[in-house]
């Protein structure tokens, strides 16, 4: 197919207005909005992010899609629509592109997310570029990073550690006559992690009305919680103890420390944390536990600039860096 053969191809799997209020216009024309909006953009890279090795071309389109919606979920808003940019070599087939749109349009749908337009190129490989949007729900303001102050509770609202184990565990994994990875079943729940993450975007909304502060835990638990400890002037102390894990990360991981090392410094759960007045603690644990929500108390904000694990000041590195050592 043509270039254009293959956007319309992309397409079929999306329910979209048409132009030019969807794809189909040189711009796509958003309605107006009262509301506070926030906007994020991120890419996933073959090569980089993932393996056409170990992701199929549905869960490269989905995860494309989650870790921007886990960013909007950060800032405590609804995502509304989408664009999408995709660097195509010539190796991937109409097949494969329709499988990857299907991926993304299936968690699309379920966050209530529009695709209004974006763009297709070629390129030596693929990559799928998506910028998200959302709106801040009526009379509350988005959750930033700039808002911690001592004596705020940390929560996260999920296991971490997870991904950065199932990539590991793909990396070693090998194949059948057929071609197909063989992934022990005790250690699926870790795959998943890593090729289909699900962003936290109810969770965002809701601690949202609760929050002082809030991040993605995309690059790392202590790298994304020093980026809130800079940017609000505070420090933060740590429990190990207390960090949710997987039980399948405490099988496959060798030692404690080993499964500490993952949750503090492992990529790629995005799961949210934030921190939260001593004063609303009691009313935001309620709460989220009222919609079947967990909330996970990790640590506390401190005066003292750093990040303590355990009694001592986390040294090396904390989490994924694309530049640098």
């Amino acid at each position: 197919m043509n270039e254009f053969q293959r956007i319309d191809a992309f397409l079929e799997a999306f329910s979209r207005k048409p132009a030019p209020f969807g794809p189909g216009d040189d711009a796509a024309v958003l309605p107006p909005t009262k509301r506070e909006q926030v906007v994020t953009t991120d890419a996933l890279v073959e090569g980089v992010h993932f393996s056409r090795r170990t992701f199929t071309f549905g869960q490269v389109g989905h995860k494309a899609l989650a870790v921007n919606l886990s960013d909007v979920a950060a800032m405590g808003a609804k995502p509304t629509w989408a664009l999408c940019a995709l660097q195509l070599p010539d190796d991937v087939s109409d097949k494969d592109l329709r499988e990857l749109s299907a991926g993304m349009a299936a968690l699309a749908a379920a966050h209530g997310v529009s695709l209004v337009g974006g763009n297709v190129t070629r390129g030596l490989q693929l990559s799928v570029t998506m910028t998200v949007a959302g709106e801040i729900p009526q009379g509350r303001r988005p959750m930033t990073r700039s808002g911690a102050r001592p004596g705020h509770r940390v929560y996260v609202s999920g296991p971490l550690g997870s991904a950065s184990a199932g990539l590991e565990v793909l990396s070693r994994a090998k194949r059948d006559a057929k071609g197909k990875l063989l992934v022990d079943k005790e250690w699926e729940a870790l795959v998943l992690a890593q090729r289909s993450p699900s962003p936290h975007v109810r969770w965002g909304l809701e601690a949202s009305r609760f929050a002082s502060s809030a991040i993605d835990v995309s690059d790392g638990l202590v790298q994304d919680l020093g980026h809130v400890c800079e940017a609000s002037g505070v420090g933060m102390t740590l429990d190990s103890g207390a960090l949710p894990v997987l039980e399948a990360l405490l099988l496959w991981a060798e030692t404690e420390q080993h499964v500490h090392q993952h949750a503090l410094t492992g990529g790629e759960d995005y799961v949210l944390a934030v921190t939260v007045p001593p004063s609303r603690v009691p009313a935001f644990e309620q709460h989220l536990q009222k919609l079947g929500h967990g909330a996970f108390p990790i640590g506390a904000v401190t005066r003292t600039r750093g990040i303590v694990v355990d009694g001592a000041p986390f040294a090396g590195r904390g989490g994924f860096q694309h530049f640098g050592r």
